[in-house]
């Protein structure tokens, strides 16, 4: 059964975008749009008379290499936990 998408309305940087989501889904998308609006007002504080579509640029690659960052997190933790679970194994082996 396919989840059905509901219309809500989002600004990004004093635009209204108009998108579809599953109503499971609209929390999460709120919260990532404020967060977005968030940094736009802080770069545009930190870097000012800049172009709104450079701030927004800047925002992107903010997001791209946090999301790259616990991406990595996740790969080096699934390491670590095999690391562990070797060391574990020839410690019984020991015994």
């Amino acid at each position: 059964m396919s989840q059905e998408l509901v219309p809500i309305n989002i600004i990004i940087a004093d635009r209204t975008y108009r998108i579809k989501t599953s109503a499971a889904d609209e929390e999460v998308v709120r919260k990532t749009v404020k967060l977005i609006n968030d940094k736009v007002f802080e770069f545009k504080n930190q870097f000012a008379g800049k172009d709104m579509q450079d701030y927004i640029a800047m925002v992107i690659i903010w997001y791209a290499t946090q999301s790259a960052g616990v991406n990595n997190s996740s790969i080096l933790l699934d390491q670590v936990a095999e690391s562990l679970k070797k060391i574990e194994s020839q410690l019984d082996k020991s015994l």
